[in-house]
């Protein structure tokens, strides 16, 4: 397909973003509508968006291609996607009441009041090198198709693309914000579903089967098993570690992180906050089915063509930019954008947030939408945008997919400790931590998990780590902080 056709398409998509973005925000563009929404979101709306914000372009890309991995991962991934849903589940019925009881802006204001003011900046401090840090990873491996296959025919750089992403997320959230967001991430998340659908018609088609063939060919391929439960020591696939490993990521990744959080705390009250987590959840366990099903048809479609790619991660764009037509290419940049600029829009409006409430003091300011307040939201709005460019920079600097996915990683490791600071403070209420400690125990957790990650199956008699990592994480944190912690009854004696 013509890169200057794909071009034309993502130039006219983010037109009607700067639309509803002007629509959204004429008459109310103050912090507290960046911020909350003015707290009165629609559910529905909130639940709808959170599916693009949850995906991301990598999942869009990469779940397909790894269900015919040489390394047989298969459908595995649905394993840790039934932990997210138990996750979700938590989310709503332990944290969301919590969120909503003390009215938070910023969930790490918990910690604040729970701990004391070293672990609340710790917590923070932790969101904000995590989520630039994998926001960034997740829109530069998407800056990477989005050169190969458009700007590469017209000698554009690589900085120049990443720029021009990143001017045109600004552009239409600086001004509304979250309350912008809400409305064009249910369009995205509209786009995403619709071009999962429709991927699947055109490869069915180009497969000459109907919909209810396709159903029964992926039931019967070598692509379709589901639950591992063999070598629990050794597999990675383990539905233990899966189950586990989804759980828990997804209450540190997700329940833990201002992101998707401040979506849920634009609502009025907690029911309505609950409804949205229980139906995102639902429809989230759903499409990534289809996901799944697509790269069953996908690598179906290789086999019967020949098709041979460098990386699993090019096999959807690959077939879909290169055989399948104009349209099914059409639809699948459509998806792909979508699902990148619904997460990094949402990521940069949540870190731009989590500043400005937890170490710029908005939270506590009587003139939260004056012009000076206004303005500093503003500066620091642009400067998380050219910290996320400086990042993907790097990332492209390095040029070694190996140490760019290490630290990806490791950024993931980071929530870890916010399990353990959450679950300290909702569940050893006697105990007072000694504050100044809490940032060495939150980097040693982590750096430990590492060592582990690298050397568990000399240590530990061939036992590999998963996702499952991070329970240990936020174990030793926790285990850090009791040890470190002072009765306070001692204290009150005192």
């Amino acid at each position: 397909m013509s890169p200057g056709v794909l071009l034309s398409f993502i130039i006219g998509y983010f037109l009607v973003l700067l639309i509803i973005s002007w629509l959204t925000s004429r008459k109310a563009s103050d912090n507290d509508t960046f911020f909350v929404a003015n707290r009165n979101s629609k559910w529905y709306l909130v639940a709808f968006g959170m599916i693009g914000t949850a995906l991301s372009g990598v999942t869009f890309i990469s779940v397909p291609g790894k269900v015919g991995a040489p390394s047989g991962d298969q459908f595995s991934y649905f394993q840790f996607v039934l932990g997210n849903a138990a996750g979700f589940i938590i989310i709503a019925t332990v944290l969301l009441p919590l969120y909503y009881r003390l009215k938070l802006t910023s969930i790490y204001s918990y910690i604040e009041q729970a701990l004391g003011t070293w672990s609340y900046k710790t917590a923070a401090g932790i969101f904000l090198i995590s989520r630039v840090i994998g926001s960034a990873f997740r829109l530069y491996l998407v800056v990477i198709v989005l050169q190969k296959f458009i700007f590469d025919s017209y000698h554009i750089p690589f900085a120049v693309t990443v720029l021009i992403c990143l001017l045109l997320i600004w552009s239409y959230t600086f001004k509304g914000g979250l309350k912008t967001i809400i409305i064009t991430d249910s369009l995205q998340t509209f786009f995403l579903v619709a071009s999962v659908f429709l991927s699947i018609y055109f490869i069915c088609r180009s497969l000459d089967m109907s919909i209810f063939e396709a159903a029964d060919a992926i039931k019967n391929s070598s692509y379709a098993k589901i639950f591992f439960f063999n070598d629990f020591m050794v597999s990675k696939f383990h539905f233990t570690k899966a189950f586990l490993g989804g759980l828990f990521i997804t209450v540190g990744m997700t329940g833990l992180d201002q992101d998707l959080m401040q979506k849920n705390l634009s609502l009025k009250n907690i029911g309505e906050a609950q409804k949205n987590m229980f139906s995102f959840t639902a429809v989230f366990v759903v499409i990534n089915i289809f996901f799944l099903s697509v790269g069953a048809l996908l690598w179906m479609y290789a086999n019967k063509y020949g098709i041979h790619v460098d990386k699993t991660d090019y096999l959807y764009p690959t077939i879909a930019l290169k055989y399948l037509g104009i349209v099914p290419a059409m639809v699948f940049m459509l998806g792909l954008t979508a699902a990148t600029f619904a997460t990094t829009d949402s990521a940069l409006t949540a870190l731009t947030t989590s500043f400005c409430v937890d170490f710029l003091n908005f939270n506590k300011s009587t003139d939260l939408n004056s012009k000076k307040k206004v303005g500093t939201r503003h500066a620091v709005h642009i400067a998380f945008s050219g910290l996320m460019f400086l990042t993907i920079i790097i990332f492209n600097a390095i040029n070694n997919d190996a140490v760019v996915s290490a630290i990806f990683s490791v950024a993931s490791y980071t929530y870890g400790p916010l399990l353990g600071l959450y679950s300290f403070g909702l569940f050893v209420g006697n105990r007072q931590v000694r504050d100044k400690l809490v940032p060495f125990i939150c980097l040693i957790s982590p750096a430990v998990c590492y060592f582990l990650s690298i050397h568990s199956a000399t240590l530990l008699g061939g036992y590999v780590f998963s996702n499952e990592l991070i329970i240990v994480n936020g174990l030793i944190t926790f285990v850090g902080l009791l040890l470190t912690s002072t009765s306070k009854n001692k204290l009150a004696a005192l």
